[in-house]
């Protein structure tokens, strides 16, 4: 078929030609061509300039994989010197370390045995005085007792009279010999003394009384009323007063007992508030020739009696004295003439000893010059021929010696 008689195409007022369409049918088709092959040709510069960009990263990687491996070999250099370096500072650190723990041990060692040396010091030294906490708190409960047991005895009269009689019994005991006190004596009125005391130069005995109305005393010192207390003092004033004048009428007998007595007061506080507050008591005693006494007071009294009874015994063992006092003077008289003959003697043999000194230093001169001489044999005899010698006597006749004659 040719292409002329292909007939034109009519497109609204435009006619197309058989060859123009030809041209438009190739260009229609080649042009899926063209566009596949430009495609083509455009992916493979893509994919070569890719691949160029794939070859550059990885020659980049391989740079920096090796700037990578140096830096990586750079940094195990540097970390195995480090590793070197802090292990040497590690072995200073830990011998730093240990020396300074053993120090360190020592120090607290030291400080702990000290304080466990202290800590038993403290302890031993609490302990002692423990130890005299519990004897003192012994001693206070033993005081406590006694305490209980004085105020036992001071709540009952009897028992209050029966201890202050026992401490002055205690200490007229104390203070006298055997003899020189009695206890609980018949007078000749029957009254029965507390006590009575011997005195010196066949004088009559003192009598001591300690019946003290300890039960007013305590009704004073236990009322907290001013007006009870008033009360209370005059009532005590009364009974010193009675007992003062009992004292006097039946203890001071003329020619039997001296012309005072003592009363007794078994504390020496409760003498001095008698003494202070009670002015027109002791007056009164004092009238009616009674002594009040404290322990401390019939102490010294005691004392001064026994004094007194030693000066009287002395004075009456004197002429014993004396004669024994003669005795030992002859006797050191005998002695004195024993002694002078003794020293004659002495003398007459010091006298006889010099003499022997000197006859031995003669005699020792005397071997001195034998001993100093010089013995020789005269010509023409031997030495067993005799020696002609003659004999030469000293003074005392006994000794004999040999002197060879010289030419």
């Amino acid at each position: 078929m040719n292409i002329q008689d292909i007939p034109a195409v009519t497109i609204g007022s435009v006619t197309l030609s058989p060859t123009f369409l030809l041209a438009l049918a190739a260009a229609i088709v080649l042009a899926p061509i063209i566009a596949l092959v430009l495609i083509s040709m455009r992916a493979a510069s893509t994919r070569a300039r890719q691949m160029a960009e794939v070859a550059r990263r990885d020659e980049a990687a391989e740079a920096r994989l090796g700037e990578l491996l140096k830096a990586q070999a750079e940094m195990q250099g540097r970390l195995a010197t480090m590793a070197e370096v802090f292990g040497s500072r590690q072995a200073e650190l830990n011998q730093t370390i240990s020396q300074r723990l053993d120090g360190m041990t020592h120090r607290i060692g030291a400080t702990i045995t000290e304080q466990t040396k202290s800590t038993h010091d403290n302890l031993r030294t609490l302990q002692e005085r423990l130890a005299v906490i519990d004897a003192a708190q012994n001693n206070i409960q033993s005081l406590a007792k006694d305490v209980v047991g004085l105020q036992a005895i001071l709540s009952n009269k009897q028992t209050r009279g029966a201890f202050g009689q026992s401490r002055m019994e205690t200490i007229v005991a104390d203070g006298l010999p055997m003899g020189a006190y009695a206890f609980q004596t018949t007078l000749s009125n029957g009254s029965r003394p507390d006590c009575t005391i011997r005195m010196p130069n066949d004088s009559p005995p003192l009598v001591v009384d300690a019946k003290f109305p300890l039960e007013a005393w305590n009704v004073i010192r236990e009322t907290e009323n001013p007006e009870q207390k008033k009360m209370a003092s005059q009532q005590f004033k009364r009974d010193m007063e009675v007992h003062i004048r009992d004292i006097s009428e039946k203890y001071l007998i003329a020619g039997e007992t001296q012309d005072m007595a003592f009363l007794f007061v078994p504390s020496e506080s409760i003498f001095a508030e008698i003494h202070e507050n009670f002015e027109g008591v002791v007056q009164k005693a004092h009238r009616q020739k009674v002594v009040i006494v404290s322990p401390s007071l019939l102490m010294l009294s005691i004392q001064v009696i026994q004094a007194v009874l030693k000066d009287q015994r002395m004075r009456e063992q004197a002429h014993l004295i004396q004669g024994e006092v003669i005795r030992l003077m002859e006797d050191l008289s005998r002695l004195d003439d024993r002694t002078r003959k003794l020293q004659s003697h002495f003398l007459a043999a010091s006298k006889d000893v010099e003499m022997i000194i000197t006859s031995s230093d003669k005699l020792a001169k005397r071997g001195a010059k034998i001993e100093a001489m010089e013995f020789e044999t005269p010509g023409g005899r031997t030495d067993g021929e005799e020696v002609p010698s003659r004999a030469v006597e000293s003074r005392t006749g006994m000794l004999k010696l040999r002197v060879v004659d010289e030419d």
